[in-house]
């Protein structure tokens, strides 16, 4: 495949210096940039498809006229933590 470039990035000095002092053994500014780039790309995609989820929920909820009470809710989210967590200290 193909590479492609990203535009050069301008920043100031002490941004530049703060990126490079926390740089691991052998890691370069430009695969610490690329990381960064791709791990925000993925926060993004998992933002928005949190938001499509939680407008189609709410449109079946207006279609269906079927709500739930948030203290119901966490009640049973609540429930299974602590069913979760007995099973992870067995």
């Amino acid at each position: 495949m193909k590479t492609a470039s990203l535009p050069s990035l301008r920043v100031d000095p002490e941004l530049r210096q703060d990126a490079e002092s926390v740089l691991h053994q052998g890691e370069t500014l430009s695969s610490f940039m690329e990381q960064a780039l791709r791990a925000s790309i993925q926060s993004r995609k998992s933002r928005q498809e949190f938001i499509a989820r939680g407008l189609a929920s709410r449109d079946e909820a207006r279609k269906t006229g079927e709500y739930f009470a948030a203290d119901e809710v966490l009640s049973e989210m609540e429930a299974l933590l602590v069913k979760s967590d007995s099973r992870t200290r067995r």
